[in-house]
């Protein structure tokens, strides 16, 4: 008999993914434990195969109902919408917690770190040097973004490949230099409270950005496959928003850390 649906809501089929997911994430932090107290990472990388593997195929069937299948309802793009929202408010208190860290402890230093600060034994970074290039990098890779997303609104398909292109190559060029920041810096995560919160919030903020790399890369993947169109491309949407948070957030980060806080 065939099964006809009288609401535009998506009731998902069975799917194994939620399961090897969990096992992967378990194998993973197992893994961890080991290599911590072993030396030995045969598991943590049986942890990340398990979890990748099962990204790919969670996510190949997410773009299938979509794309092809037609389950991506009006009401149910409203409700991927509102998901994408509140999970960036999440990141939003995510850093907020960092910031706060950062600001207890600079506008009233403790005595065992000079009563000063950066610290009396720490050398900050010149926030006119690297940090104001990674500054331009991002604000630039923002433009880019915001341009292929127009050119996807009028079905531009050379210029949003064009500009996701750029956007991608920009989020790259900010990973490596943020690397190379890293390799060259003259205090650790271990020195002082200044250590802990800078490479804290400037670690999980360059993590954001690999994951953002990725979120266009696959969009970009997609949008060659001819998954999008002018009016049907919410996956696009979802890493534009997630990218313009990752801006956002470095120039909190420049502003107070870098510049601010040297």
């Amino acid at each position: 008999m065939k099964n006809i649906n009288n609401h535009p809501f998506h009731l998902v089929d069975y799917s194994p993914w939620p399961l090897t997911g969990a096992i992967g994430v378990m194998t993973l932090v197992t893994g961890m434990i080991k290599w911590f107290h072993n030396f030995n990472i045969n598991l943590l990388i049986l942890g990340y195969m398990i979890i990748i593997l099962t990204m790919y195929q969670w996510w190949r069937d997410v773009c299938r109902e979509g794309t092809f299948q037609g389950k991506h309802t009006l009401m149910v793009t409203k409700g991927l919408r509102w998901g994408m929202i509140l999970f960036i408010v999440s990141e939003i208190f995510f850093f907020l917690s960092f910031f706060w860290a950062f600001f207890h402890s600079s506008l009233s230093p403790n005595i065992e770190i000079g009563s000063s600060w950066p610290p009396m034994s720490i050398i900050p970074f010149n926030p006119f040097q690297i940090p104001l290039l990674n500054t331009i990098i991002l604000i630039s890779s923002g433009i880019s973004v915001t341009w292929a997303h127009h050119a996807l609104m009028e079905f531009n398909k050379t210029q949003f490949t064009q500009a996701m292109f750029i956007t991608i190559m920009l989020g790259i060029y900010f990973t490596i230099l943020q690397a190379y920041e890293y390799l060259e810096a003259p205090f650790s995560i271990a020195d002082s409270i200044y250590g802990s919160t800078f490479f804290m919030a400037t670690g999980f903020h360059g993590l954001h950005v690999i994951i953002g790399t990725l979120f266009l890369l696959f969009c970009l993947i997609r949008h060659l496959n001819n998954h999008f169109s002018s009016n049907h491309h919410f996956g696009f949407e979802a890493a534009a928003w997630y990218w313009h948070f990752v801006d956002v957030v470095w120039l909190f980060l420049y502003i107070s850390i870098y510049w601010w806080g040297n």
